[in-house]
């Protein structure tokens, strides 16, 4: 008998950036193929952005493109180095 693989559930994730000033404020990384316009996060009154991803269990890197500018996450501390010699948050979606 043949035992059925189980495939990981996916998970809510929310992220948001405070940027109050900004016109637009998109979301791109290796769960997206680093589109840069494929999640545009909504503004709130607070002046925060905010976008809901699903994701499955794994550690993504990413960064928010704020009014056409890269930018890191200021609410993340954890990052990588890139292939363009900058840096990129890392993001892990637990099991």
């Amino acid at each position: 008998m043949k035992e059925k693989k189980q495939t990981p559930r996916q998970k809510k994730i929310v992220l948001s950036f405070h940027a109050p000033q900004a016109n637009t404020v998109f979301l791109a990384g290796d769960f997206n193929e680093w589109h840069r316009e494929k999640h545009g996060l909504k503004k709130r009154k607070s002046g925060a952005w905010e976008t809901t991803l699903m994701l499955t269990p794994n550690t993504y890197e990413y960064k928010f493109i704020v009014d056409g500018e890269w930018q890191m996450d200021p609410a993340n501390t954890r990052t990588c180095q890139n292939c363009f010699g900058t840096r990129n948050n890392l993001l892990t979606v637990p099991e």
